[in-house]
């Protein structure tokens, strides 16, 4: 998918299949068709909780990493989608399904979570914007392509309302403002010849980690 801008897929491309792995997972086609088990999403949803309270920490610390205004802009954006989007996603479902938000807020997080979480943070603490959004990329945009797909192809009902999320115009429209703040910080840093810079072999290998963690969170899903 084109649409999340050109780094965006040049990075994605260099994750090879990994990127594959991540979006076509057992897990995700199991949302596609109804067959995964509602408590391995339960179990998935709870760490999923979990993770967005860091992952919101991260695209905050994108604002302290920020040079421009419309960076920031960008960066509060996001943070706003995750918290009063996503999260309430999560609490919504959970709550239906007799896990309070208390209950919710007090999951146990697991090694897997654990690992991608402070992968991601410790992007953001050690390097600059760029290490931090190579990081966070794989999950904002490629739970956009997921949920893209699995729109056009689900053959069931069973998680239309996770699926409608990440589908909807409101997910689409942030993937498509993180995937220009990508191109524009790359432009600002790297310049237009970005891939022969020095820096891009990092910024590749650290969007295949995070991809390649993204792949644990689903295979953690399955394992209740």
């Amino acid at each position: 998918m084109s649409g999340y801008g050109d780094v965006f897929a040049a990075l994605r491309d260099h994750a090879g299949d990994a990127w594959r792995d991540y979006t076509r997972h057992t897990f995700v086609e199991g949302l596609k068709d109804g067959s995964l088990p509602r408590d391995a999403f339960l179990h998935y949803l709870r760490q999923d909780y979990i993770f967005l309270i860091h992952f919101s920490r991260a695209w905050a610390l994108a604002v302290v990493k920020s040079e421009t205004h419309a960076e920031m802009l960008i960066a509060v954006g996001t943070v706003n989608t995750l918290v009063a989007e996503e999260m309430q996603l999560h609490i919504r479902i959970c709550e239906a399904a007799g896990i309070s938000q208390e209950d919710l807020f007090a999951t146990n997080e697991r090694s897997e979570n654990l690992a991608y979480t402070r992968f991601v943070l410790e992007a953001g603490y050690s390097g600059g914007l760029l290490d931090l959004l190579a990081a966070l990329a794989p999950c904002v945009m490629g739970y956009g392509e997921i949920g893209a797909r699995l729109a056009a192809e689900r053959s069931s009902d069973i998680y239309a309302d996770w699926i409608g999320t990440y589908a909807g115009d409101e997910y689409q429209a942030a993937c498509r403002a993180v995937g220009e703040m990508l191109d524009a910080a790359i432009a600002r840093r790297l310049g237009a010849n970005y891939e022969a810079s020095p820096r891009w072999e990092r910024l590749c290998q650290t969007f295949r980690t995070a991809t390649e963690l993204e792949v644990g969170f689903w295979q953690m899903g399955l394992t209740p």
